[in-house]
C-alpha cells in the first residue's frame, strides 16, 4: 500500500499559471484548489461551467475554513485565482477551441496537469471517430500539449507536465493494430483499453522527455491510487466492480481524493524536482512501470501512429517544435 505521503506547502510565485484538466471534480479538484490555495493561478479546464463555477465557490469556502484552522502554507487572499476555461476531451474542435482562447487571453503557462479522464464499460466513438477513453485520456491530451508545447518553451522559469495515469497499466494488453477499438461490444475488454489509455501516456511522456531533454520544461506521470470518484460511474451496477471497491475498502488500499492528488500536487510544485523528467510518480516517489512502457522502440511506434490520427490538426511548426526544435 506504501506509506501515506504530502506534498510541501510552498509559497507558489504570483503569476505562476497552472492549467488543469478535469478540475471541478475527484482528483482534478483537489489539485487545482491546493495548488490555488499556495498562491498559483490555476486554469480549470472542463466540460460544465455551472459546475465548474459552483467547485470554485466550494474551494473558497474550504480555502477559509483552512486559514481559520490556522493550516500553515495558504497564501492570504481574498479569493483563490480560479478560472474557468471550457474544454471538451471528447471533441478535438473543443481541444483547439481551448488552446485558441488561451493563447489569445495573454496568460502564460507554467504547468500543466494532464488530469481529466474517464473509463467506460462500452465501446463508444467520439464524433470525432475514435474510442472514447483513447480519444480522452490520450489523444486529445496529446494535441493540448502539442499546440500548448511553443509557449511553454518561451518561458523564462522552468515548466513542467504532468500526465495523471495509473498502475492499470500493469494490466492491459499492448497491441496498435487494434488501438481504436471497432469491434464486436461483446468482445470490449473495458479495463483493458482503459489501462492501454493510460499505458501511452506513460510511453508519451518517455518520447516527450527525449524530445526536450534541452529543453526548460520537464515531463513526468502520476499514480494516484485507488480513488473514490465517479470515473467508474457506468460500473456501479456491475457485481464485479463492487466487490472491487469493498475489497480495497477492507484493506486499506481505497484512497480518498486528497490523498490520490498528493502525487500529482508534488509533482507540479514541488523544487526538489524540479527539472526531473522522464520519471513515473507513485506516493510521491520515483516508481516502477512495466517492460512494455519502457520499450523505447514501442514509445516511437505509438508516437509515430499517434502523430499519423492528429495530423490534420496539427501545423508543420507544432509538430517541429514538438520533435524538440525551438518555436
Amino acid at each position: 500500500m506504501g506509506a501515506k505521503q504530502s506534498f510541501p506547502r510552498v509559497q507558489i510565485p504570483a503569476g505562476r499559471t497552472f492549467v488543469v484538466t478535469g478540475a471541478n471534480r475527484g482528483i482534478g479538484y483537489e489539485v487545482a484548489k491546493w495548488i490555488a490555495m499556495m498562491g498559483g493561478t490555476v486554469i480549470m479546464a472542463c466540460r460544465s461551467e455551472d459546475d465548474t463555477m459552483k467547485a470554485m465557490r466550494q474551494m473558497d469556502k474550504e480555502y477559509k475554513e483552512e486559514k481559520e484552522k490556522g493550516t500553515p502554507g495558504l497564501v492570504d487572499v481574498a479569493e483563490l485565482s480560479l478560472v474557468f476555461m471550457k474544454l471538451d476531451l471528447s471533441s478535438f474542435q473543443s481541444t483547439k477551441e481551448f488552446v485558441q482562447a488561451y493563447k489569445e487571453s495573454g496568460r502564460p503557462l507554467h504547468v500543466l496537469i494532464c488530469n481529466a479522464g474517464i473509463s467506460k464499460a462500452k465501446p463508444e466513438q467520439t464524433n470525432d471517430g475514435y474510442e472514447y477513453m483513447l480519444q480522452v485520456n490520450y489523444l486529445s491530451h496529446f494535441l493540448m500539449i502539442s499546440q500548448l508545447l511553443p509557449m511553454m518553451k518561451g518561458n523564462e522559469s522552468e515548466s513542467r507536465i504532468i500526465l495523471v495515469s495509473s498502475d492499470a497499466h500493469k494490466l492491459c494488453g499492448y497491441s496498435l493494430e487494434g488501438i481504436n477499438y471497432k469491434g464486436d461490444p461483446s468482445q470490449f475488454g473495458f479495463l483493458d483499453y482503459y489501462g492501454r489509455s493510460k499505458l501511452y501516456q506513460i510511453m508519451q511522456m518517455h518520447c516527450l522527455h527525449r524530445r526536450l531533454r534541452n529543453s526548460n520544461i520537464s515531463v513526468t506521470s502520476a499514480h494516484p491510487g485507488t480513488v473514490e470518484t465517479n470515473i467508474g460511474a457506468e460500473f456501479k451496477d456491475m457485481a464485479a466492480y463492487q466487490i472491487f471497491l469493498k475489497l480495497n475498502r477492507l484493506v486499506g488500499l481505497m484512497r480518498t481524493p486528497l490523498y490520490g492528488a498528493t502525487t500529482i500536487i508534488n509533482s507540479a510544485v514541488n523544487p526538489e524536482l524540479k527539472s526531473m523528467s522522464g520519471v513515473y510518480f507513485k506516493d510521491c516517489q520515483p516508481a516502477s512501470t512495466t517492460s512494455v512502457s519502457r520499450d523505447e522502440i514501442k514509445q516511437e511506434e505509438l508516437w509515430n501512429k499517434t502523430l499519423g490520427f492528429l495530423k490534420e490538426h496539427l501545423t508543420e511548426e507544432e509538430i517541429y517544435c514538438l520533435e524538440g526544435a525551438d518555436p
